[in-house]
């Protein structure tokens, strides 16, 4: 099977999506299949199997970690010449409109996956009017591609209210080599200065619509609390509110954007992971927390919450709850048992998670769609 991916950005460990991508293409390449990926947004030659052909493109205003990339004459013709069999559809934007009506036109199937909860962001940018025609762009979109995955049933449930149909789950995995609480460093910790203490990490990008207020919130109540010479708050990654998370957060740790056996290690050297993000379609962070022994202390809107119920590796909380969710921190902290408990509730669940198991249900499913097209395709003839 020959698959052309079109992806945002496949840049490796830029986020959750790329990460998901690269396991995804990693897995397809593993099980003999072939594939190219388009994007306007690419990492340098990392000795990895797949083509990749970057788009032409321009940084997004605003935005300038990511880009706007655009479809030319010469992208068609290198579809043309790879004549994939399947085309793989990341992101409903410009560019996958452009690889959709490539594939209506040659007769191949196309799948789409539900990656980012664009609509979500829409209140955080004041945009809440806009809502209405984003659901009419994403059901057409989606309506028209064979299948769209998403990670969790509370999403499924969420976009067929919305009349969007032909859904079908493709959850997330973990690397339990890489993250594990084997990674745990009594240096780093030394380093964050955080001998003795409880460590609440964030990881994630610093921008309003990860709830990063709420982060603050949590920290400005341990700082007046008994606790607050036992907790220290790392915040993992960058982003736009960087210096308003430092000027608010005096004392906590801000180890910046860590990729490849960093940030696994960071997380193992946490003690709790605190993510009241409520626009997550999955929260690839949370489960690479569970992994790595920290219980997650989540929102009750989005993804995440569905990580935390089925694997009982922490507490899900009242969206935007700055109380409850100090609450759930303190419980952790004061009940050790309670505490040993949600710990090993997570890395239960974590071994039960792995790539190649749910990435081989996902490409079982592209196989058949690719089989069902030529079968009809057959009977014309």
């Amino acid at each position: 099977m020959k698959i052309a991916i079109y992806a945002a950005t496949y840049v490796r460990d830029k986020d959750g999506v790329a990460r998901s991508l690269y396991r995804l293409v990693s897995s397809f390449l593993e099980a003999g299949h072939e594939a190219i990926v388009w994007s306007p947004d690419v990492s340098g030659a990392d000795g990895r199997e797949e083509k990749i052909v970057a788009l032409p493109s321009v940084p997004i205003p605003l935005y300038p970690d990511y880009r706007l990339g655009f479809f030319s004459a010469s992208s068609q013709k290198e579809l043309d010449s790879f004549s994939p069999d399947l085309l793989y559809i990341s992101t409903p934007d410009l560019i996958g409109g452009k690889f959709l009506k490539y594939a209506q036109k040659k007769g191949l199937p196309v799948v789409s996956a539900y990656h980012t909860d664009f609509p979500s962001y829409l209140d955080y940018y004041r945009l809440g009017f806009a809502e209405g025609f984003v659901w009419s762009h994403l059901r057409r979109f989606y309506s028209a591609c064979d299948v769209l995955f998403v990670p969790t049933r509370e999403m499924k449930a969420r976009l067929e209210k919305k009349g969007i149909n032909r859904i079908d789950i493709w959850s997330r995995g973990v690397d339990r080599d890489l993250f594990n609480p084997v990674r745990r460093s009594a240096e780093l910790r030394d380093s964050w200065g955080a001998k003795g203490k409880t460590v609440i990490s964030y990881a994630g990008r610093f921008v309003w619509y990860k709830d990063i207020r709420v982060v603050m919130e949590v920290y400005k109540r341990f700082q007046k609390s008994d606790l607050a010479h036992d907790v220290l708050f790392v915040m993992i990654g960058s982003g736009p509110e960087e210096d308003t998370l430092r000027r608010e957060m005096p004392s906590a740790v801000f180890p910046g954007y860590l990729v490849g056996t960093a940030l696994p290690e960071a997380y193992a050297s946490s003690d709790i992971f605190l993510f009241p993000s409520t626009t997550e379609s999955f929260g690839n962070v949370v489960l690479e927390g569970l992994s790595s022994g920290l219980p997650g202390v989540v929102s009750d809107v989005g993804g995440c919450q569905e990580l935390v119920r089925r694997s009982d590796g922490g507490y899900i909380v009242e969206a935007g709850n700055d109380e409850q969710f100090f609450a759930c921190c303190e419980r952790l902290i004061r009940d050790s048992e309670l505490y040993r408990q949600k710990q090993q509730n997570g890395l239960a669940f974590a071994e039960t998670i792995s790539w190649p198991v749910i990435n081989g249900k996902m490409i079982k499913r592209c196989q058949e769609l690719v089989e069902e097209r030529k079968g009809i395709v057959t009977s014309d003839k």
